[in-house]
Order: structure tokens, then C-alpha cells, then sequence
């Protein structure tokens, strides 16, 4: 029997006993497929040298623009050897564009020395003024952007704190470097209630009290204001617009407090409680009986404790404002996280029901406790 033809098909012999070495047959299948023959663990450690070389070509730079002691400088280090802070999002963006990362990767370090000078001479920017200046692109930072979120991430290694959860908590970031988000999509409305500009009254929102007139209150109009004050020192707070409208235009006969949050808290209605609760006001909440609504409750409770008292969403509440929209899973596991003793006990009717709740179907219950 005749020994089998060895790959390198010049010869019968055994592969073993081939001269024609291993190295020599990858030769040859790279010159027959046109390009290197690699293994995976090769390919990665060259991807993972590329990625580290575009770090530190990058952090090199900035020693050279800013110095070592720089914060650019000082957060590509703690890039390299943490991996965190914007690191799993800058390599996202790398493997898709390495040279769209690096535009966005030194924006976002010309940022952070931008910053810095800004902490030295007390300066506050708006966050387009801030991107414009940056990039020529007033739009670069907002939130949501490739860039916007990196910016997010370096901040968070300056102040040393964990990336906000939501959008008042993103507010409240930039607001803590000098950076002024939009101030005018953020409004909460309101009815009853004095704003103080300095040491008067403001007179705009002053004509609308005595009238007994609801109004929009924007961060904006925010800006300068140094006191709010409740009617009796209460407040009513709803979740829905046409609650309010509801309660605002049937309480006419009775001067009261009432604010609409419009759904999730935004930043002027955070702000705008803040004011009341150091006023001395009481605050009562009332918003959907489902997992959103009872989460935005819990919230305002953990950040004003006793000042806030949950208002219409206990179990009985929720019998009687139940609706045929039903709560799935994913609704059902954010009941995990509540903390308020009674928003618990109403979770636990909803896990059952596996229904939501909605405060519209409970109009007179709430104008009758506006009464009382």
C-alpha cells in the first residue's frame, strides 16, 4: 500500500515526515487566499492593542495641550486602567468609526479643561452656548448624543458620582459644573401660588394668584425666583392635565394650592417643591394607581420625606380607580423598588389585579378632599 500524498502534494510521504513545515503551509494558503491567516485570539489581542494605542495616542495629547495634571489627562487614565467612565461606549463608538471617536473622544476633553477654567472664574455657560463653543455644534452635548452621553460619563468622574438615573438627575449634574440644560421645555403648572423675585412678589405670577388663574412655570422663569408660597400652607399635587384643569376650574370657590407634574418630575417641579417644602408647606400627592405613577410618588416621598403625604393611591383608591389597562411584566417588576408603606400595600393589589389604576376616575373623590 502506497503512503498517503502529503498536503504539499510533491511528494508520497506521511504529513509528519513532510518537509514542508506548518509555517510553510500557511504561507501558502495566505498567498492562495490573498490575505494574513490568523487565529481569533490573535485577532482580538491586535483589536485590544488598537483600542489601548488610541487611548493613549489620545492622552498623550492632552499631557501635551493641558499637562498631566489635567482632568482630560487624569480621565483617559482612569479609562486605561479601570475601563470605566465612557470607556464601554467610547470603544462602541471606535468599532464603528475609529475617527468619529476620536472627534468625539477630544471634544469631550476639551470639555472637561473647558470646565475647569470655567471653576476658576465662576462662570456659567448654557449647555448650547458650552457645545457650540466646543464643536461649532450647539446641539453636540444634548442629551442622548454619543457625545453628550461621553460628556455625562467624564463629569461623573470629575464630581466622582454615579451616572443620574433620569432627567432632573442629568439636570442636576451639568447644573453642578456650570452648565445651564434647556430651561424652557422643563415647566410645571400651577394655580394658587406666589413666586418672590428678590425681596418682592413677582407681579406676573402675582396677577394670576389673585385671579385664581392656573399658569406655566419654567425653569426659566425659575432662574431668579427666591421663595414660593402655598395658599394655608398646602399644596395639591396631581400627575395629570386634566385632573388639573378639572380641580383648578371647580375649586374656583375655594383658594387653593394646585400644581400638575404632567407625568415624571421634571426639573421645575422638583425645584419648584423644594421652594414650598423649605416655605414649611405639606404636600399631597395623588397620581395613577399603575407602576410609573406609583414610582413617581415614591420618589417625591424618599427625597421630601415628611412634607410629602401620599394622597388618594391606597388599595381602596385603586379599587375604585381601576381601569381595563392591564400592567405587564416589566410594569410589574419596577413594584420591586417601592419604599412608601402604603404605595407597597397597593402593589400588592395590582400585582393581583395585573390592572391599572387611573386618578381621572376618581375627579370628585379629589375636588371633595380639596373641600374639606
Amino acid at each position: 500500500m502506497k503512503p498517503p500524498i502529503c498536503p504539499c502534494q510533491t511528494h508520497r510521504s506521511t504529513a509528519k515526515s513532510c518537509a514542508v513545515s506548518t509555517g510553510n503551509m500557511e504561507k501558502m494558503l495566505e498567498a492562495y487566499a490573498g490575505k494574513s491567516l490568523k487565529t481569533n485570539r490573535e485577532l482580538q489581542e491586535e483589536d485590544q492593542f488598537r483600542r489601548e494605542k488610541f487611548l493613549k495616542t489620545n492622552q498623550f495629547y492632552f499631557r501635551e495641550k493641558a499637562g498631566a495634571d489635567s482632568l482630560a489627562f487624569q480621565w483617559i487614565e482612569e479609562l486605561l486602567s479601570s475601563k470605566k467612565y465612557g470607556y464601554s461606549l467610547l470603544m462602541r463608538e471606535y468599532g464603528k468609526d475609529a475617527l468619529q471617536a476620536e472627534e468625539i473622544f477630544r471634544h469631550t476633553g476639551r470639555a472637561l479643561i473647558k470646565l475647569e477654567e470655567m471653576e476658576t472664574s465662576g462662570e456659567e455657560l448654557p449647555l448650547a452656548v458650552f457645545a457650540a463653543e466646543l464643536s461649532d455644534n450647539p446641539h453636540y452635548f444634548d442629551r442622548g448624543t454619543a457625545a453628550g452621553l461621553l460628556l455625562v460619563h467624564a463629569i461623573c468622574f470629575r464630581e466622582k458620582r454615579g451616572l443620574p438615573e433620569n432627567t432632573h438627575e442629568w439636570r442636576e449634574l451639568l447644573e453642578d459644573v456650570g452648565i445651564v440644560p434647556d430651561n424652557i421645555s422643563s415647566q410645571v403648572h400651577v394655580c394658587g401660588l406666589r413666586l418672590k423675585k428678590g425681596e418682592s412678589w413677582h407681579p406676573a405670577y402675582e396677577a394670576f394668584y389673585e385671579n385664581g388663574e392656573p399658569c406655566v412655570v419654567t425653569m426659566e422663569n425659575l432662574k431668579d425666583i427666591t421663595e414660593a408660597k402655598a395658599i394655608d400652607n398646602q399644596v395639591y399635587v396631581v400627575e395629570n392635565e386634566m385632573v388639573f384643569s378639572y380641580l383648578t376650574s371647580s375649586e374656583k370657590k375655594k383658594a387653593c394650592t394646585i400644581l400638575c407634574t404632567s407625568g415624571q418630575l421634571r426639573s421645575a417641579a422638583v425645584k419648584l417643591l423644594d421652594f414650598l417644602v423649605k416655605s414649611g408647606a405639606s404636600v399631597y400627592y395623588s397620581g395613577d394607581t399603575d407602576p410609573d405613577g406609583l414610582g413617581i410618588a415614591d420618589r417625591l416621598w424618599q427625597k421630601f420625606q415628611a412634607s410629602v403625604h401620599i394622597w388618594r393611591m391606597g388599595p381602596e383608591d385603586y379599587e375604585k380607580s381601576l381601569s381595563g389597562e392591564a400592567v405587564g411584566r416589566f410594569g410589574l417588576a419596577k413594584l420591586e423598588q417601592l419604599k412608601h408603606p402604603v404605595l407597597r400595600e397597593t402593589a400588592e393589589y395590582i400585582r393581583r389585579e395585573k390592572k391599572a389604576g387611573y386618578q381621572e376616575n376618581l375627579l370628585e373623590e379629589l375636588a371633595k378632599d380639596i373641600q374639606k
